[in-house]
C-alpha cells in the first residue's frame, strides 16, 4: 500500500489530469473533480465514480444545472498501489474510466478497449 497525504494525492490528481489528451478534457463542461477518502458505503472496492448524466443521455441541459462530479477515492486508490508510480497509473486509469462515462462509454466498451 502506498502512503500519500491528502494534499500530495490531490497534486497527483491534478498532474494526471494535465497529462490527459486535450481532446479528452476539452469537451468536459459543467464537471468538477473531487477527491474523497472513501465511497459512502466505506468500502475500498470503488476507485472512482462518475456522478451525473452522460452526454449521450442528456436532453435539455444548460443554464443552472448542478455540475456533474468525477470522484476519486483516495484510500481505495492508495490500497491498490504499491508505490507512487503505481498510484499515478491507477489515478490516470481511473480518470480515463470516469471521463469515459461522462461521454457515455459504458464498462463493457471500456473493457473491450482495455481500460479495466
Amino acid at each position: 500500500m502506498c502512503e500519500v497525504d491528502r494534499d500530495e494525492f490531490e497534486r497527483l490528481v491534478v498532474a494526471e489530469l494535465d497529462e490527459l489528451p486535450d481532446d479528452m478534457v476539452e469537451g468536459l463542461e459543467n464537471v468538477v473533480f473531487v477527491v474523497e477518502d472513501r465511497p459512502e458505503d466505506g468500502t475500498l472496492d470503488l476507485l472512482g465514480l462518475y456522478d451525473g448524466v452522460s452526454l449521450t443521455e442528456r436532453g435539455q441541459y444548460g443554464f443552472g444545472e448542478m455540475p456533474d462530479r468525477i470522484i476519486l477515492y483516495r484510500e481505495p486508490l492508495l490500497a491498490v498501489s504499491e508505490d507512487e508510480e503505481h498510484l499515478r497509473d491507477e489515478i490516470h486509469v481511473t480518470l480515463v474510466h470516469e471521463i469515459a462515462h461522462f461521454y457515455g462509454i459504458d464498462d463493457d466498451r471500456l473493457h473491450e478497449l482495455g481500460w479495466d
